[in-house]
């Protein structure tokens, strides 16, 4: 813990709705929150699009439960940080609530752009003692490592917590699978009425009803109403149309995935997440991020718990012992630590690490087996392979899977680390969405969901040389339909998990290919990952007939971390 910290001291001063010129003229509207005090300080930077008014309420903090807990309520808490001797400022980025310009969706490079000029204002104030560093978690986390990778000479360090490293596999489409929080996102939390979409600047009218014409035309839109209206109606949610015109990756994506640009980025860097965020957007990238960056580094990762908003002391706490050091020069331990620490689900407790994945980790397959097995030993019989049938969403409430179960363990098993899964199918139509879940189940039947990874049938192609062994690499570049009837090995990753299964508990792998908000089972999960995050995915719109092989020319398997006692 913290040898010295900076003390509360100060009282603090506001200055509301300062406009700030951009480097085009453009103004960007900023608060600004200062120690009572006519000494230079260092400062600390927030930008997002959710609102510069609602980061400095002085409400309490509110558990997930609260009727007014709302979650982009993320910068930080500005007396707290002006009390000992930070300057915080919070910005409103271009296009959003009292700044000028236009939005332009997700962390666009004009964004970085724009906090390499406001970096550079505040370094030049009065107030400011010229070294400036960044706050805030999600949109206020990824945008910090844009920004870093623009260089601005008085950045000293960044703090992306909560921060995806690729927009699309991370954030948008999850195995080249479409999901909803973007939708949330854009009508529900972000305040950008002069948003614009990029896909729509840059085609002719020609082009532009094109490509409303492929997008409403896809029979998995047009069972989905409300995604359909979006696709229909360009002016009516801009960035979400350009999610829906780009259903691949490609350079919409990469100019806003902080991977593209790991080898800009040379200041401290300190990575978080928690494990509840494993189907969403958040968990992946922390640890990219933090194996990305080649600079003074650390990586935590919480309990799967429901953050509560304004964030925490516990947040504004680990800001101070960070910014300390890396801005005033204080000794508080933070760098002496090793750079890993973690929450271990299951053992319910922290653990510290130097590397990831762990160098003692035993990489151990579990293959499928009939009757619903999952051991050590591979299938022997050969053919028999598992079936389900799923109609679409607007057919059935119903998710159908199938599940693979070892036997209960004989003594307690730790896995930590990132995971995969390879496993042979056919299916009867030309794709289809998998979608994976594993679980630890306790002896009473009580299933605790650990880690989900998903992949869309016509994007199983893989990148070689970017895969690892826990970690295959699908470009999602061009995408192939499957033809029916034919077997095909698909391999997905998992996001990583860190679980100690007790003795008799048991590992529990479910395949399925159908997820939506009304048939969440909020026991199985966070409801984070639930009500609050809405992470469902667009699947697909015929019923489709999918069988699971596993065999000795089909050894279907989990590739998992595990960590010897």
């Amino acid at each position: 813990m913290s040898k010295i910290a900076s003390e509360k001291k100060y009282g603090m001063r506001e200055d509301r709705d300062v406009m700030i010129p951009m480097r085009d003229g453009v103004k960007v509207a900023v608060d600004i929150f200062r120690p009572e005090s006519d000494e230079k300080f260092p400062a600390l930077l927030g930008m997002s699009p959710y609102g510069k008014g609602i980061q400095s309420l002085t409400i309490p903090a509110q558990p997930a439960q609260s009727p007014i807990h709302h979650t982009p309520i993320e910068a930080g808490t500005p007396e707290y940080f002006a009390s000992r001797g930070y300057v915080q400022i919070i910005a409103d980025v271009r296009g959003s609530g009292h700044s000028e310009g236009e939005y332009l969706g997700w962390v666009s490079p004009q964004e970085a752009q724009d906090g390499y000029d406001l970096i550079e204002w505040i370094a030049e104030q009065p107030w400011c003692d010229g070294n400036v560093g960044m706050v805030g978690i999600s949109y206020f986390g990824t945008i910090q490592l844009l920004v870093a990778a623009e260089q601005p000479p008085h950045l000293k360090a960044i703090m992306p917590w909560n921060a995806p490293a690729d927009f699309y596999r991370e954030s948008t489409h999850h195995g080249g699978i479409l999901q909803s929080f973007f939708h949330y996102l854009y009508i529900q939390r972000i305040c950008a009425d002069n948003s614009t979409s990029v896909t729509v600047k840059n085609s002719t009218p020609e082009e532009l009803k094109k490509i409303i014409a492929e997008i409403t035309s896809d029979p998995d839109i047009q069972i989905n109403p409300e995604m359909f209206t979006f696709a229909d109606n360009p002016g009516k949610a801009p960035c979400l149309f350009d999610i829906l015109a780009n259903p691949n990756d490609g350079p919409y994506y990469w100019e806003r995935s902080p991977y593209t640009m790991y080898d800009k980025i040379k200041i401290p860097t300190y990575a978080r997440s928690g494990w509840w965020a494993y189907a969403h957007m958040h968990l992946v990238g922390a640890f990219h991020n933090y194996l990305g960056i080649d600079a003074p580094k650390k990586l935590e990762i919480d309990a799967p718990v429901v953050e509560i908003r304004p964030l925490p002391d516990e947040y504004n706490a680990e800001v101070l012992r960070w910014y300390d050091y890396w801005l005033k020069g204080m000794d508080t331990g933070i760098m002496d630590e090793p750079p890993i620490r973690f929450y271990v689900n299951g053992a319910e407790e922290w653990r510290e690490e130097n590397e990831w994945p762990l160098a003692r980790t035993e990489w151990t397959k579990l293959y499928l087996r009939r009757w619903e097995g999952l051991s050590l030993e591979p299938e022997e019989a050969m053919g028999k392979p598992d079936a389900f049938v799923q109609q679409p969403p607007d057919e059935t409430f119903n998710p159908n899977s199938v599940q693979y179960v070892t036997e209960p363990l004989k003594e307690a098993l730790e896995i930590t680390g990132p995971a995969a899964f390879y496993f042979h199918a056919k299916i009867d139509q030309d794709d289809a969405t998998w979608i994976l879940s594993v679980r630890d189940v306790a002896p009473s039947g009580k299933e605790v969901e650990l880690t989900k990874g998903f992949l869309k049938a016509s994007h199983r192609e893989l990148d070689a040389e970017r895969s690892k062994p826990y970690e295959p690499y699908h470009p999602h570049l061009k995408p192939e339909p499957v033809t029916p009837g034919e077997i095909y090995e698909y391999a997905v990753s998992l996001a990583p998990l860190s679980n100690v299964f007790k003795r008799d508990h048991r590992i529990k792998l479910v395949i399925s290919s159908l997820d939506h908000a009304r048939a969440r089972n909020y026991e199985l999960a966070p409801e984070s990952l639930g009500r609050t995050h809405a992470p469902w995915h667009v699947t697909s719109s015929k019923t489709t007939l999918h069988k699971i092989f596993h065999d000795e020319a089909h050894p279907s398997h989990l590739l998992l971390p595990v960590i010897p006692t």
